[in-house]
């Protein structure tokens, strides 16, 4: 099984993980014999400061999203990194037979649309996800950045939400190579010849100036401001390169941000 590689500290080194999450196989065992051996073959993960990834407790992960296939890599580190994903994820895919029941049972968390019947269940089962001292996956840009050369675009406000709801952190990353192993709104994966996606985790992004405000909407895109400024800041490593000043709003450019937009 193909590892990826650190810049700061090998993928093999013993990690200490919350007992529920390795006191007995679970979904994820089998979810990562199934994934991991068949994407290794199109991919290869360079991790640079995979230490920064806490080893314990309860935080948020903020990447940047610009392939449908993110969860997939994003999974994987994490996983090596010795951590078990759990992503928002859209109500719709909890319906679809077995699809939804691998999802359910390795504690992915529905979103359903604005008006569901169901809306609380994330903000429950995220509490539950704190509680029990684990990690969550959060979007912040919330669909594919509609950027034409896939920088950050602006971001929502649910992981700077549920950090400062539940005095937690959050941890940005940002990955760039993706692209080449599934395009922006691709479905095919490019196995041959494998890719190189690089991976940099970062240091816990400084909400202490919005802990103990009222959460109203000024407050949560201040905070959620500052989270996309540390994954692009994380992105422009990555790249060598300069994202725009201004990042883009797909509300200035006549578009929705949701579903497939090409240019």
């Amino acid at each position: 099984m193909s590892r990826p590689s650190s810049e700061q500290k090998p993928a093999s080194a013993p990690v200490k993980l919350p007992r529920k999450e390795t006191s007995k196989p679970s979904i994820f065992w089998v979810l990562a014999g199934i994934i991991i051996p068949i994407m290794s073959i199109a991919v290869r993960f360079k991790v640079v400061d995979g230490d920064k990834l806490p080893r314990r407790g309860a935080f948020v992960v903020a990447p940047n999203h610009y392939t449908e296939i993110d969860p997939v890599m994003i999974g994987m580190v994490s996983w090596h990194l010795g951590r078990m994903p759990r992503f928002l994820a859209k109500g719709s895919l909890f319906k679809i037979p077995v699809v939804g029941w691998l999802l359910r049972k390795s504690g992915q968390v529905p979103v359903e649309r604005a008006g569901s019947a169901r809306g609380s269940a994330p903000l429950q089962s995220a509490q539950q996800i704190v509680d029990d001292g684990r990690i969550v996956i959060i979007y912040p840009e919330g669909s594919l950045t509609r950027d034409p050369d896939m920088w950050p675009m602006r971001g929502k406000t649910g992981a700077a939400r549920m950090a400062l709801e539940h005095d937690i952190p959050v941890i940005p990353v940002a990955h760039w190579g993706a692209q080449q192993v599934m395009a922006r709104y691709g479905k095919k994966i490019s196995f041959f010849p494998r890719k190189t996606v690089t991976v940099k985790v970062g240091d816990p992004v400084d909400l202490s100036a919005f802990r103990g405000r009222n959460l109203d909407s000024a407050t949560l895109n201040e905070a959620t401001a500052a989270i996309m400024e540390a994954i692009t800041s994380l992105l422009e490593d990555l790249r060598g390169e300069k994202a725009p000043e201004t990042r883009w709003n797909p509300a200035e450019h006549d578009q929705k941000e949701t579903g497939r937009f090409e240019s």
